[in-house]
């Protein structure tokens, strides 16, 4: 499929040939007829991407702040890899489109193929021939109303949920600062409200399409507007002042202070600047108020991803609600959106639909700029696209596919992988074209694909790594072991104890001389550091005592690791390094495990924040304090070992203390090694030699099976047995 992208390192905007994205369950596969490039937003992300990186980095402190930390704490090279890649990455542009559907994906009732729907969401609701949405992010258009005012409907529901911020009342005198895309809608939906509008812009084109648009009066902003405004209300003031503007400065909010009424409303739609002066709003008690994106719901990963719906006795207008009145308004002709377009161009012009927004032709302003897509039937299109490489046409188990490749993938596995002698890289899958197509160019694969089966279905390819998010890791596994795969697996194995169990079935029942070669990604055990102390220890005839201090740092509920659906949590995802690198230092599994929170009876518990004992097959016990609670400043791994009369002391693999006979040995790293080159390395020999997994398959279920104890352990209060 076609799709406008945006390369992150230049700025340069491209039309690209691309896989669809991955059809998922709760979201829906639509055709795109027509999308609205967003002025405002748009052109503000195409700037910013142009810019040197010298200059995004002056614009962007905290980002650089960044990118330190990650110096400090993971070393130069690992962090160079990474902003690497992410410069190196294809973005989506658009967010406002509308079409029809293609195919609905499993749990999806309320849609069928052949709807007509309006669809939005950043990332999503592209640029692009074929877009997957959400179930909550797309809305039904009625039959009578035209498809190009239906794709404006994103931009409508931000309009509209300012105004539900503003709260008017029928007759109230509303004034709307920034005539744009978002105030020129702003304005319409006042009208029909039953409000008296006052548009105020510098430009004098918008003010005419602000009259066109049903704008009762429009002031520039070299007019005396304080003074028109308190004549055109008698001297009273604005009701309330909606700010859609997009400026830097603070003059939108100043102004709006001083052309309310007393006790008035004030609402941010726009990015604009935030130092409000404290003597109008303080003297007239002004009541200010930001409006979020398109309504309730945005940025909540259970509504918009997971398709949980607010319940409408306590949310009356969510994002969804907002996008399905404004396409109610657009079919019973309340408001005309298509007044706004000023620009409409096919897909395969839209370099030129871009520099509309940047270069007007003629003196024209660009406001509403539509790209349309063609009206050919809905079909199902291809979902792989070859990068123009050739690719093998026989099965070698040196041949890979390579499923989920995001910032850690392209830092931490491909790198190593592509060094590898005799490795030919096939396949790349991602959730979507943009990024797939991008880790196929960077690396070197035949052919990029959004899903998985497409690889797995591939003759040629031998082995699979998979470094997914974590809900997909079994059903992977099972596929690929299935069709005869050699199988790396970043940690973990898999994400529930009853997957568990399957894998362990499948495993068991293949014969020996055919079963795939199966590894999980517990990288750790193969640094440099922690190999030195298995040797340290490996005459040591006699338990061990094993501490071991994460500092793993706060991540906010909303991040994908810790969603029970996606991620299954910290513990699961990986708790289950630090016990693989246990039982790999003493040579023993995990027979009992006990585990508590940190937490009281009378606080809440940190589900990032737990301390867990250990008992081993062999008699060593071992202590796992998995912290989120402590300062940033703390380097990351903490690890002690005592047994046999030795000690070894390694502090964030940088620093390796050991003492042995009242003799003491240090061992210093230049870099954070934590042994991802090595285990690729050593797995990748394995298959080439068809020997048996550097990590055995007793060891990656025994580490596994232990962090599910663990979280069993939390829920009982009590140690659990294995």
């Amino acid at each position: 499929m076609k799709q406008v992208v945006q390369y992150v390192k230049t700025g340069e905007i491209k039309l690209e040939e691309l896989p669809i994205p991955a059809l998922k369950e709760g979201h829906v596969l639509v055709q795109v007829r027509f999308s609205v490039i967003s002025a405002g937003t748009e052109r503000s992300s195409i700037a910013e991407r142009s810019q040197s990186l010298l200059q995004r980095a002056r614009k962007n402190p905290d980002l650089v702040a960044k990118v330190l930390d990650q110096i400090r704490k993971n070393g130069l090279r690992a962090t160079a890899r990474r902003v690497k890649g992410q410069l190196e990455t294809l973005a989506a542009l658009g967010y406002s489109a509308a079409g029809e559907i293609v195919s609905v994906g499993e749990g999806v009732q309320e849609f069928k193929p052949g709807d007509r729907v309006a669809c939005g969401g950043a990332g999503l609701a592209n640029h692009a021939e074929y877009i997957v949405v959400p179930r909550n992010l797309c809305v039904k258009v009625a039959a009578n109303a035209d498809l190009v005012s239906a794709a404006y409907t994103t931009i409508g529901a931000i309009a509209l949920q300012g105004i539900r911020q503003a709260a008017p009342t029928l007759g109230e005198t509303v004034a709307v600062i920034g005539l744009g895309l978002v105030g020129q809608l702003t304005v319409q939906l006042l009208k029909a409200n039953g409000c008296l509008v006052i548009g105020i812009d510098p430009d004098p084109a918008a003010l005419t399409l602000a009259k066109t648009s049903g704008a009762d009066s429009a002031y520039g902003r070299q007019d005396d507007v304080r003074r028109l405004v308190r004549t055109k209300t008698g001297g009273v003031g604005a009701d309330a002042v909606i700010i859609t503007a997009a400026t830097k400065s603070d003059d939108p909010v100043r102004l709006a202070g001083d052309i309310a009424r007393d006790r008035g409303r004030v609402v941010i739609v726009g990015d604009v600047g935030l130092r409000l002066p404290r003597a109008p709003y303080y003297m007239k008690e002004l009541d200010f108020r930001l409006s979020r994106s398109y309504g309730p719901g945005r940025y909540d990963p259970s509504y918009e991803d997971h398709g949980t719906d607010y319940p409408i006795g306590y949310v009356r207008w969510t994002e969804r609600r907002n996008m399905e009145e404004f396409v109610r308004l657009v079919a019973e002709g309340s408001i005309h959106p298509d007044t706004l377009t000023t620009h409409r161009y096919p897909i395969e012009k839209v370099r030129d639909a871009f520099a509309a927004l940047t270069a007007p032709s003629k003196g024209k302003r660009a406001f509403g700029v539509v790209l349309a897509y063609g009206d050919a039937p809905p079909v199902v299109p291809k979902k792989s696209h070859s990068i123009g490489r050739s690719a093998p046409t026989a099965g070698d188990p040196l041949n890979i596919g390579f499923i989920g490749a995001g910032s850690f993938a392209q830092s931490m596995l491909l790198p190593p992988l592509k060094q590898i002698k005799g490795v030919t890289l096939v396949s790349v899958c991602t959730a979507t074209g943009p990024s797939a197509t991008n880790v196929a160019r960077q690396f070197g694969f035949a052919h990029s694909t959004t899903e998985f089966e497409h690889v797995l279905g591939r003759p040629e390819i031998g082995t699979v790594f998979i470094a997914s998010r974590h809900d997909l890791h079994a059903r992977i596994v099972l596929a690929a072991l299935s069709a005869g795969k050699n199988v790396f697996v970043e940690k973990p194995l898999v994400m529930r104890p009853e997957e568990l169990l399957d894998v362990e079935r499948l495993y068991a029942g293949m014969s020996e001389d055919r079963r795939p070669l199966l590894m999980v990604g517990f990288n750790r055990r193969f640094a440099p550091s922690i190999r030195e102390i298995r040797t340290f220890f490996a005459s040591v005839d006699a338990p061990l005592a094993v501490d071991m201090r994460i500092h793993a740092g706060y991540l906010p509920p909303s991040h994908w690791s810790r969603d029970p659906q996606q991620g299954g949590g910290r513990i699961v995802g990986e708790m289950c390094h630090f016990i693989d690198i246990i039982q790999f230092v003493c040579g023993a599994e995990p027979a009992r495990v006990f585990a508590e929170h940190i937490g009281s009876a009378t606080t809440s518990a940190d589900d990032d924040s737990v301390v867990c004992t250990l008992k081993l097959n062999n008699g060593s016990v071992a202590t796992v304090s998995y912290l989120a609670n402590g300062d940033v400043n703390v380097p990351k791994e903490y690890l002690q070992v005592f047994g046999g009369g030795r000690t070894a002391v390694l502090d964030n693999y940088r620093r390796l203390t050991t003492y042995r006979q009242e003799q003491r040995f240090e061992r210093a790293w230049s870099t954070v090694d934590k042994g991802h080159h090595a285990e690729v390395r050593s797995f990748m020999e394995a298959v080439r030699m068809g020997s048996s997994s550097p990590i055995t398959f007793a060891e990656s279920v025994a580490a596994t099976r232990a962090t599910f104890a663990v979280e069993e352990s939390l829920k009982r209060g009590g140690p659990i047995s294995l």
